[in-house]
């Protein structure tokens, strides 16, 4: 398809070489032309895949660019003569659509020997939290060679600062961050040439080279990069080249991810190159590419690892550029609504950049432009399922694409707003249908709509319209959209309503002045080139060289400032440099940004330090601090990294437009434009009027200063603008400016429940949960809530009943109920504004003692006693005290060896915090035999007031929805949920009755032999069942017990597991369910038991138990493999990974974490920076997944050498009993621990030291975890344990392709899940 959307002047009218920018996307190519001397610029729209008319669509709209301005006919096919062009600017989907696709080039990976399944185990931590057929992402490399070289840190936490002048001892250096490296095995050069060699014989020709530390020593990758080149290998990506940061996974991630897509790019470019006169080496045509960073770089430097997010990037600069008034300096909210997805981010002055960021299910490091991608476009699928609107996240796509597509598609959210009117027909292209020259088909579209509304009406009872479904469809997806916004903007810190919306995009014009209702946002900017805005970024965008460094300082010591200065200079001497090299234009201005990565001491949570103008980098990171997470610690601060953003700045070519914008606003005269000057008049569905005669207006026949009052559409050859009723519209030159109109809103029934608005709440409430724990993440200190992510935040109703529940680990689920509850009864009628509580006792809701919950009442509005709603936090506390100075000991056998114990106490009354009491409760921990108090005990207490606060950004919130809606509308929808998520267990235990009868049985043990044992008698009638664990074994005199409300948190998650679909997690999930667990039993033990590991372990063997009643899948590895150890005053703790059960069509996955825990795991670089320990492998079991026609997954070998003497604690499961196979699976193979020992003859014995074991540890000695596999399903077939060809396998992993600090942390919290 060609559409010229706007006739410029004559080619007599041309003063200079012209400009020409583009945009390749997934379906079609935008190019820009700008000819100086022209009054209009040239605008061309084609498809990005056409082969039966053109061969490449840039090439394309460049030769029909250069023939509407020279005037004259160029034949397709012919070499282009770009003499009149200046510079081609692009942005492509090649790199993105490749490793979306995975259809880069065949690579192989060379890493430290014992890694090379690092990549493939990445952070542990598993894609989506409640599927059991866990699916993770492929790796890009086909093979892996490992090299016998290590090199690590020669200090640890707590050593004394060396001199930078000290002389090192042989094998020592110093790395290019200041850090005194140990080189503990050197490369045997001869032996990675003869893996080289091999490499090239298989038909490798791209490698990547990923060692430990290589970002501060980087030697050996450097000599076996250069041992490659001679071999002949085209392509080698080092990872200390491309960004040298610390952690290993994202660096390694980077180099795969560059040698799997650079070649592909450097293909590209070359056939691309191919369609000029010279191949464009001649000079003289600049040919620059967007980078993911949102700056432009040479053609000959782009990458395949900068070029992942090079449209989105172009957006970003696009309305940063054409929207934000510096004068004003109103930040703006950037909405890309297309056709798969909706691309969200924010610009306030600067650009936002992260640099890590999970891309297309692959963690990499390299910076981007802080772009969040949203499962929600024009072609999201609408569902009704369990009771609830639902808007993707699966997707129509182009084929078969949108019911009106005319292709046999489902209802999307295009036929929805189709249907009501939003977009016409008449005004959108006629490309449909077998002759592709037929318009959207509305019929096909209400029929479909009809026929859904019957369905929900019969299911509700209700007397919906199919227009109030269509609508309420929007509801829901406009409220999808607006979660990740709020995330983004107030998760930071700042009002939404604060800021502008800027809409673009094909279908953004017909949602943003909804979303910006939705957002309180009262103003949407819309530019003029809104559909092509990423490819008029590019023309505004600027060429960057992007320039980083490690450094290890503490600002403030001794010649800290110095050196970092003089490393400074230094990068923007390579900046400077690069820019140069570039051939900018004449004129153009060099400037350089500035910024240190900084952190306090004891913390992972870096914060990017601009230059400020009185150069105290040190006081403009306590200021940030302060503003972004509201507490200063008396810390050091450390600088990790140095940064350097180099940007060539042409004057003349970056146009001002966001002032022009601000200076029309406040001074163009304004003018009603008249219904009567319509072209036409439509029948458009509004919440607000129903069915409105909505006048059409053309954009191109409205001059600046026009003014159209909603309901209104405006029409521009490519886009679709809703004025929605209340709104008011203002044409400016270059944007159309919607004042939203708040205005009053929809008053609700609290009788009559609206299933739309049942849908819409459920995002409101998980919205509130999911603000409490970006909060919760930012002010918290500890290493457990900051970085691992180990909390959970809920919101619960006046009888405390869960609402809502942002997990992150499972064992949390619906757990703090009944701490919630225990709190109610506790203070019955004694609390009032403002009391804050705390627990953290099993026999008071709590999981085990650790993991400590922070209460808080909300209250109406005007009232002191009346409680509304609660809003609690659980985190876990690294070091409460206990036994060996151990939370987690593994040998406790009473609950006072484990550490502080709470039932309940106020923690914070009449404003004011109970330091006192808290410090001697921890304190009092150290007071039982053995026992040591907390060392950390400013740690808790920050922890615990970051809870609070976590918790007062809750009740805000819901104090807001009440004022929003009124009490009794929003307590009424808190329920519909709560019903919805019922209705939901009540079907599948309905279900499960007529599959499996009326009666489900199974039993498993404990390593110790304790039996966990469940009968399930299930009512088909009522949809209700009876889980029972009678038989279970009485309490052991261990801490494998676990509190009832580990028992019902495993319960809600297998119930979430088995439902199969999205649905509310709430106390609903329960109520079908009768819990009996008999007191005194190893799943409900009295008061005094131990029960640390009842969280870890039992709830691991509750899930395999229920799993196996109801036949679901064959078995994971059934633990959670706890590893700590004590250095000095300080502690490091982890769970470990392992395989996943196979089921009826899937294999178990390998190296992943398993149900109740989904914590991530530390990086290999940073656990060796900080402790005198080297892991000397990390690495997948091979065969220790149980065999069957679907194949258990893998468990893990990891394994660490200690230099110093440390403490260390082990606590594991599955080392005895193996995880059960199912329908002829075999077993999971059984985990271990072992301990390399050193003897006095300077031999080492190897000892199996048991399931759980504490010891004192010597330097030199080494610990060795195996953790057990998954086990199999079905009988092995062909003695390979595949599966048959023919079997029912799930669909592919979809990738999402921006994913910045929002969609990480949703990543991470497993909100999709």
């Amino acid at each position: 398809m060609y559409r010229q959307l706007a006739m410029p002047s004559t080619p007599a009218d041309r003063k200079g070489r012209m400009t020409v920018a583009i945009d390749r996307g997934g379906t079609f190519t935008d190019v820009l032309g700008v000819v100086p001397g022209w009054d209009q610029d040239i605008v061309i729209k084609l498809l990005s895949v056409d082969p039966d008319n053109y061969r490449d669509a840039p090439t394309e709209g460049i030769r029909r660019v250069l023939e509407i301005a020279l005037g004259k006919k160029i034949h397709r096919g012919e070499p282009l003569d770009t003499s009149e062009i200046e510079v081609i600017r692009q942005g492509t989907t090649v790199a993105t659509n490749a490793l979306l696709e995975r259809k880069g080039v065949k690579s192989a990976l060379m890493t430290t020997k014992g890694f090379k399944d690092l990549l493939h185990i990445g952070n542990q931590s598993r894609p989506k939290l409640f599927d059991l057929d866990v699916k993770k992402p492929d790796v890009l490399f086909e093979k892996v060679v490992e090299v016998d070289e290590r090199v690590t840190f020669a200090d640890s936490t707590g050593d004394p600062v060396r001199s930078p002048d000290e002389v090192l001892s042989e094998g020592f250096v110093r790395g290019i961050s200041g850090d005194v490296i140990q080189i503990l095995k050197t490369v045997d050069e001869e032996a990675v040439l003869v893996d080289l060699k091999q490499l090239w014989d298989e038909g490798f020709r791209s490698i990547a080279i990923v060692f430990t530390h290589s970002y501060t020593f980087p030697t050996h990758e450097q000599i076996v990069a250069q041992l490659a080149r001679q071999v002949g290998f085209k392509h080698v990506s080092v990872s200390s080249s491309l960004q040298a940061m610390v952690r290993m996974v994202p660096r390694g991630n980077s180099a795969a991810v560059d040698a799997y897509l650079t070649p592909h790019v450097r293909n590209y470019l070359e056939s691309f190159a191919s369609g000029f006169v010279g191949a464009l080496e001649d000079g003289k045509t600049r040919v620059e590419y967007m980078q993911s960073d949102g700056g432009l770089v040479n053609y000959k430097s782009f990458s395949g690892l900068r070029a992942i997010l090079s449209g989105p990037g172009g957006g970003v600069i696009g309305y940063a550029r054409t929207s934000y008034s510096p004068e004003d300096g109103v930040g703006v909210i950037g909405f890309d609504m297309g056709g798969t997805s909706t691309d969200v981010s924010r610009y306030a002055g600067k650009l936002e950049h992260v640099f890590e960021a999970i891309t297309a299910g692959v963690a990499i490091q390299t910076v981007q432009c802080d772009i969040n991608t949203v499962a929600s476009g024009g072609g999201s699928i609408l569902f009704w399922r369990n009771g609830l609107f639902v808007v993707g996240p699966e997707s129509a796509g182009a084929h078969p694409g949108p019911a009106c597509y005319r292709k046999g598609g489902p209802l999307t959210v295009t036929d929805a707003n189709l249907f009501l009117g939003r977009i016409q027909p008449d005004y959108f292209p006629k490309i449909f249908g077998p002759t592709e020259d037929m318009p959207l088909d509305v019929e096909v579209t209400a029929r479909k709509f009809r026929e859904l509304t019957e369905e929900i009406n019969k299911d509700t009872g209700g007397n919906k319209t199919p227009e109030e479904v269509a609508l309420g469809f929007l509801a829901v997806a406009n409220e999808s959209m607006a979660r990740p916004i709020r995330s983004l903007s107030e998760g930071r810190g700042y009002s939404v309503k604060n800021h502008n919306l800027a809409s673009f995009g094909g279908a953004g014009g017909q949602h943003a002045c909804p979303l910006a209702r939705i957002l309180s946002i009262n103003t949407v900017i819309i530019h003029k080139y809104s559909s092509i805005l990423s490819a008029y970024g590019m023309m505004l965008a600027d060429v960057v060289s992007e320039q980083t460094m490690p450094t290890s300082e503490i600002w403030g010591s001794d010649g800290a400032k110095d050196r970092l200065n003089s490393k400074i200079d230094e990068l923007v001497g390579r900046a400077a440099e690069d820019l140069k090299s570039q051939g900018l234009d004449e004129g153009t201005e060099l400037i350089f940004e500035k910024f240190l990565f900084m952190r306090y001491e004891g913390s992972d949570a870096h914060l990017v330090v601009l230059e400020p103008e009185d150069g105290d980098y040190g006081k403009a990171f306590l200021e940030m601090h302060q503003k972004e997470f509201q507490f200063l610690l008396p810390r050091k601060i450390l600088i990790d990294d140095v940064r350097v953003r180099g940007v060539g700045i042409n004057k003349e070519r970056r146009k001002d437009e966001g002032s022009k914008l601000y200076a029309e606003r406040m001074s163009l005269k304004k003018h009603t434009v008249n219904r009567a000057s319509a072209v036409s008049i439509a029948q458009v569905y509004f919440e607000e009027t129903g069915h409105a005669n909505t006048p059409i207006h053309l954009l191109e026949k409205l001059v600046p200063g026009s003014q159209l009052s909603g309901p209104a559409i405006i029409i521009d050859k490519t886009q679709t603008l809703l004025v929605t009723p209340g709104a008011v519209a203002t044409v400016l030159t270059s944007h159309v400016v919607i004042d939203v109109g708040l205005g009053e809103r929809r008053q609700l029934s609290a009788e009559v429940i609206d299933p739309i608005m049942t849908s819409v709440f459920g995002h409101r409430f998980m919205a509130i949960a999911e603000m409490m724990g970006r909060a919760l993440q930012k002010t918290s200190v500890s290493l457990q809530i900051k970085e691992r992510l180990d909390f959970s935040c809920a919101i619960f109703d006046d009888e405390g009943y869960l609402v809502a529940n942002a997990p992150h680990v499972p064992v949390h689920l619906g757990a703090m109920s009944y701490c919630v509850q225990y709190q109610l009864k506790y203070w019955q009628g004694q609390l009032k504004r403002g009391d804050v509580l705390v627990s953290n006792h099993p026999q008071a809701g709590g999981s085990h003692l650790p993991d400590i919950t922070v209460v808080t009442p909300v209250f109406q509005a005007g009232t002191d006693d009346k409680i509304i709603f609660w809003v609690a936090s659980r985190g876990h506390h690294g070091d409460i005290g206990g036994l060996d100075a151990n939370s987690m000991p593994p040998n406790s056998t009473e609950l006072w060896q484990e550490g502080a114990q709470i039932k309940s106490m106020k923690l914070i009354t009449n404003e004011e915090l109970k330091e006192k009491e808290i410090v001697e409760i921890f304190e009092a921990a150290g007071q039982y035999p053995g026992c040591e108090a907390s060392r950390r005990i400013q740690d808790n207490l920050s922890d615990l007031q970051a809870q609070a606060a976590a918790n007062a950004v809750g009740a805000s919130y819901i104090e807001a929805l009440f004022e929003e809606f009124t009490g009794e509308v929003v307590m009424s929808y808190m329920k519909a949920i709560r019903d919805n998520a019922e209705i939901s267990v009540r079907q599948l235990i309905r279900d499960t009755h007529k599959r499996m009868g009326k009666t489900l049985h199974a039993v498993d043990h404990m390593d110790n032999g304790a039996a966990i044992e469940l009968t399930i008698s299930l009512n088909g009638e009522e949809g209700s069942a009876i889980f029972d664990f009678e038989g279970s074994s009485p309490e052991v005199y261990a801490n494998t017990n676990a509190p009832e409300a580990v028992v019902r948190s495993a319960l809600t998650y297998c119930m979430r597991c088995l439902v199969g679909t999205d649905m509310p997690l709430n106390a609903g999930v329960m109520v079908p369910i009768d819990l009996r667990v008999p007191p005194g039993s190893i799943v409900n033990p009295s008061q005094y038991a131990a029960v640390s590991s009842g969280n870890t372990e039992v709830s691991q063997r509750i899930v395999d138990v229920v799993f196996k009643a109801f036949h679901a899948t064959a078995a994971s590895q059934g633990c959670m493999n706890v590893f700590h150890f004590n250095f000095r005053d300080y502690n490091y703790g982890e769970t470990i990974c392992g395989g996943s059960g196979a089921g009826p069509y899937w294999h178990g996955a390998s190296g992943v974490h398993v149900h109740m825990t989904n914590t991530r795991i530390t990086d290999v670089e940073i656990i060796e920076k900080r402790f005198p320990t080297v892991i000397r492998e990390f690495s997948i079991r091979e065969g220790s997944g149980g065999r069957g026609r679907f194949n258990g997954g893998n468990g893990v070998h990891r394994e660490f050498e200690f230099f110093k003497p440390v403490h260390v604690f082990l606590v594991g499961e599955r080392r005895v009993t193996q995880p059960y196979g199912m329908e002829g699976g075999k077993p999971g193979g059984r985990g271990a621990h072992y301990w390399i020992r050193r003897t006095p003859d300077g031999k080492t014995r190897k000892i199996n030291i048991g399931p759980r074991v504490s010891l004192a540890v010597q330097a030199g000695e080494r610990i060795i975890i195996h953790t057990p596999g998954g086990g199999g399903w079905g009988i092995p077939e062909s003695g390979d344990g595949w599966p048959n060809p023919t079997a029912s396998m799930p669909s592919k992993i979809q990738y999402w392709r921006g994913t910045g600090s929002v969609a990480s942390f949703m990543a991470a919290q497993n909100e999709g899940g």
